[in-house]
């Protein structure tokens, strides 16, 4: 009996493994993909969206985002960017372990049985998909204090990071 729910057990958990999608920087494929999106609002003021796989650290997920930001920038002539707007948004995961018990009875003639069964289920899956939604306006001259960025810098450090420059 212990090798068929071993079996059942190791099925369900690489189950869980191989349907994760991984975080990878990319365009989307579609609105439910990994990777980023953006909506040019007006000159020099974008809304840029990365969604990361199941799992993916909120860091990681900011950090992409913030690189889509300083590329648009980079690519529209700007020197630096600013924050305007933050939002980080979690989907899918499940709850935690959950525990139930059920019961029930028949007869057939003469014969009659009462059954009982008690269940326990785990959430197995990677955990909830990230996705951080940053409202940027593009800036020239010098960059502001606060929360701005220099576009070139973030494409060297988090570009580095991840291998592309």
């Amino acid at each position: 009996m212990k090798t068929p729910l071993a079996l059942v057990a190791s099925a369900l958990i690489l189950g869980a493994c191989a349907t994760a999608q991984p975080t990878v920087y990319r365009p989307q494929a579609s609105a439910t993909d990994v990777g980023f999106a953006q909506y040019k609002m007006e000159d020099g003021r974008y809304r840029v969206t990365f969604r990361g796989g199941p799992g993916a650290p909120v860091g990681q997920v900011t950090d992409y985002a913030l690189l889509r930001a300083a590329e648009l920038a980079l690519a529209d002539g700007y020197p630096w960017f600013r924050v305007a707007d933050r939002v980080t948004q979690s989907t899918g995961g499940g709850g935690g372990p959950t525990f139930s018990v059920g019961g029930g009875s028949g007869s057939y003639g003469r014969r009659s049985s009462v059954g009982l069964g008690v269940g326990t289920s785990f959430n197995l899956g990677p955990g909830p998909a990230l996705s951080t939604t940053l409202e940027v306006v593009f800036g020239k001259g010098p960059r502001p204090p606060g929360e701005a960025y220099d576009a070139q810098s973030v494409v060297n450090t988090i570009g580095k990071g991840m291998g592309r420059v």
